[in-house]
């Protein structure tokens, strides 16, 4: 090798959620764990900023500390509609805490890229990954191509994890696209400083309107805690009109709706609006294959039904980094390849049914007539809302729980993976 390339036991492409979990749970196994990042922190990353409980449990059994500075917490998600008004507290469990967190991207990628390299991960910032380097013979990926300070530079590892994010460079260079038979979604998002930058529970709007029809999809406003909040609407391509939406005029025409007193207006945003896609669904498939694995956004594992991405990019970090962890310890490459191949098998598994139950509901309401319906009969009843909340957020006990999680366990199971 040249003294232009670096050894490793694994390579995580993208230190968002996704990539800084895999790199911890690997490190943490005592791997060598090269984390290469194209950015430099910090860096924004388009987002609302919710942590839903889902992605609490994760952030706890990483060992974040969720009492240091910066971040927010909050008791649940206040929803509007159809003139109605209603406070759904987080659900309490045993297999999910009963708050959530807001934490702008800017600091939380950050704080977790560093978490990893605490744990030992090799944090490699300002690294652009140009493309795999694949052993000839096989075709299988060995390591990445990469410019590191004016450099080009070879990284080698018998494993690599693509999480490199919507895009995935890296993904569609090994001949992975993205399929059309899953939904995506459109997100745009700005910060207002807000007297409600403080309160106690993250905002759902469920009512979006271009012109007369009402659209599949939500406005948000979830608390910071700085002075500022996350003001955003998030929408599904299942609308027909999703392709001719001037977003960032939608985003304008709710806010001017505000009550003033909010001041959620050009005089108190302090930035730009920004928007960027949501891969949704598991929209890119497999999860892995010759030598590499994908987690969060470069597998498509966004919640259809939420919009919330952060929760399962932290999870399949971790069952990445598990997975890798066993394969490297088999001693043949055909017991190595069955190890590896468990990895797709337990996320559909695991998330499969649920995502196909989300998939056939964005369907559904990209009929304004049936989301119309939706919103008007729906909330005005709370224990059917309860019920909606834990669905939409995935927020069940698979055992012991009570007759809504039996009733949500049990659709997910019979529901085909995704």
């Amino acid at each position: 090798m040249t003294d232009s390339t670096r050894q490793a036991d694994a390579i995580v492409v993208g230190a968002g959620p996704a990539g800084a979990s895999t790199a911890y749970w690997l490190a943490q196994s005592g791997l060598d764990v090269a984390l290469l990042e194209k950015a430099t922190f910090p860096r924004d990353k388009i987002c609302g900023d919710g942590l839903t409980p889902r992605a609490v449990r994760a952030l706890i059994g990483m060992g974040v500390d969720l009492d240091a500075p910066g971040w927010t917490r909050n008791k649940g998600l206040r929803i509007y509609g159809a003139g109605v008004k209603i406070e759904l507290p987080w659900p309490e469990l045993a297999s999910f805490p009963d708050f959530g967190l807001v934490r702008t991207r800017t600091s939380l990628d950050q704080l977790l890229a560093e978490h990893a390299a605490k744990a030992g991960a090799r944090l490699i910032q300002g690294c652009n990954v140009t493309g795999p380097v694949l052993d000839e013979r096989t075709d299988r990926i060995i390591g990445v191509k990469a410019v590191h300070e004016g450099e080009e530079v070879e990284f080698r590892a018998p494993l690599v994890v693509a999480a490199d994010g919507n895009s995935t460079r890296l993904s569609l260079a090994m001949g992975l696209r993205r399929r059309e038979d899953r939904p995506m979604g459109v997100a745009v998002r700005r910060y207002y400083r807000t007297p409600r930058h403080d309160d106690e529970y993250m905002e759902a709007w469920l009512e979006l309107w271009d012109g007369r029809r009402l659209l599949p999809g939500y406005g948000w406003i979830f608390p910071v805690g700085d002075g500022t909040s996350n003001v955003g609407v998030g929408l599904l391509n299942t609308s027909k009109a999703f392709q001719n939406i001037n977003y960032r005029n939608m985003l304008r025409d709710w806010t001017a709706q505000m009550p003033e007193e909010w001041r959620m207006d050009e005089d108190h945003a302090t930035g730009p609006i920004r928007g960027a896609g949501l891969p949704m669904g598991f929209n890119r498939q497999p999860h892995y294959t010759r030598g590499m694995l994908l987690a969060g956004d470069a597998g498509g594992m966004i919640n259809p039904f939420n919009g919330e991405g952060i929760d399962y990019a932290l999870e399949s970090g971790r069952l990445a980094a598990e997975i890798m962890v066993q394969a490297l310890a088999r001693s043949t490459p055909a017991q190595r390849e069955r190890t590896l191949y468990e990895y797709p098998r337990i996320l559909k598994e695991e998330h499969g049914g649920y995502f196909t139950l989300a998939r056939l509901f964005v369907q559904a309401i990209g009929d304004p007539r049936v989301m119309k319906f939706l919103t008007a009969h729906g909330l005005p009843h709370p224990t059917l809302m309860r019920f909606t909340l834990k669905l939409l957020a995935n927020l069940t006990d698979r055992r012991g729980g009570d007759a809504m999680d039996r009733v949500i366990n049990a659709m997910q199971k019979v529901a085909p993976a995704a």
